[in-house]
């Protein structure tokens, strides 16, 4: 029978579970940069499981001196990214007034200026299309000085982060199988072995997943910048640069990069003739973009997202999509490590499961 005593402990028992999770939700939000330090040095871990392994089977390093190696490619790697680029993108992002919207602003009202000259001597009615279209009003001149200045000041923040992430990371490293021994303890019994074969296909999986996307950045990113200097764009290395961070965003950060690089483009060659040199260059840097993509993916993303991670194409593409609708584009971004994740755990716990079956076939 039902009481009054038994509804208010029920009543009770509800808020304090909505308290508790209140409190544990503001107190992760809080410590949110230990979070991120965490989530990137479990990937710096993922991507340096096979470099250690390199070190200890075959050059017979033992654990330790293994680790440390690792650790130091680690930071000949980040270190070299910094003294190449870091200069290289403060110089030509002055050069290319990212950090004045300002001057972004007085040169985008140029170029529109000689676009309205353009069509005008084309015999089109400019001033009814850029009305309707209404540019200045609409664009936001912050976006990229904002995009830029967010990337200086992640890397100029970075210098504890990133003491705190490889310390994390060697760790991480050293001690996994500390970890697993551990885990086992709080692992119940009769699940000890899905768990652990769980933990072992996800690290191999997201391993070549990290690695082949770090791979697909750099291609790109080369691709992009031989694009630009092939037809003269200033400030080549920086657009290159910033359309191939883009990528990592799966299918519509290439359309961006596309965009950006083309009103980029136009802002580099701002002062020389419209007609003659910055429509067509634009045009050619924009078909030279989309050969790039359509190269990449019709060779690197399948690579990277049939083979890393045993997934169909079609099967990844609805995934991102659909965490795309629900999270927007940091939920595209973790889409696929952590669908990966899921069909693993999926596999290991639920094997009957015919639709289980079906998704899992390859792993």
């Amino acid at each position: 029978m039902v009481t009054s005593k038994t509804i208010a402990n029920g009543i009770l028992r509800a808020i304090t579970v909505i308290v508790l999770t209140a409190l544990l939700l503001y107190f992760l939000y809080q410590i949110q940069s230990v979070l991120i330090y965490l989530i990137v040095a479990l990937i710096l871990t993922l991507i340096g499981n096979p470099i250690l392994d390199f070190f200890r089977r075959r050059l017979k390093f033992n654990h330790v001196f293994a680790t440390i190696a690792t650790l130091f490619i680690f930071v000949i790697i980040i270190a070299g990214f910094l003294m190449m680029f870091i200069p290289l993108i403060l110089a030509q992002s002055q050069n290319l007034s990212l950090l004045n919207t300002g001057a972004i602003e007085q040169q985008t009202l140029q170029l529109i200026d000689q676009i309205r000259i353009f069509l005008e001597n084309h015999h089109i009615d400019s001033s009814k299309i850029l009305k309707a279209v209404d540019i200045s009003s609409k664009m936001n001149f912050n976006i990229i000085p904002n995009f830029l200045n967010a990337i200086v000041a992640t890397i100029s923040s970075f210098g504890m982060g990133l003491g705190s992430v490889l310390f994390i990371t060697f760790f991480f490293l050293k001690e996994r199988h500390s970890f697993i021994t551990r885990a086992k303890k709080l692992i119940p019994d009769g699940h000890e072995d899905q768990a652990l074969n769980s933990l072992e296909k996800i690290n191999s999986l997201l391993s070549r997943y990290f690695l082949g996307l770090l791979l697909q950045l750099f291609i790109v990113f080369i691709c992009y910048i031989t694009v630009l200097l092939i037809f003269g764009v200033p400030n080549a290395f920086i657009i290159g640069f910033l359309c191939a961070i883009l990528n990592i965003i799966p299918y519509i950060g290439p359309l961006i990069a596309s965009v950006l690089a083309a009103v980029l483009t136009m802002l580099s060659n701002l002062g020389s003739d419209f007609q003659t040199e910055i429509l067509p260059t634009t045009i050619y840097v924009l078909i030279g973009f989309w050969i790039v993509q359509i190269i990449d993916n019709n060779l690197s993303q399948p690579i990277i997202f049939s083979k890393s991670v045993s997934s169909h194409p079609l099967e990844i593409f609805l995934v991102i999509l659909i965490a795309g609708f629900l999270f927007g584009i940091l939920g595209m971004i973790a889409a696929v490590p952590l669908y990966t994740i899921l069909k693993v755990i999926g596999k290991e716990f639920f094997p009957e499961n015919k639709i289980i079956q079906l998704l899992t076939k390859n792993i």
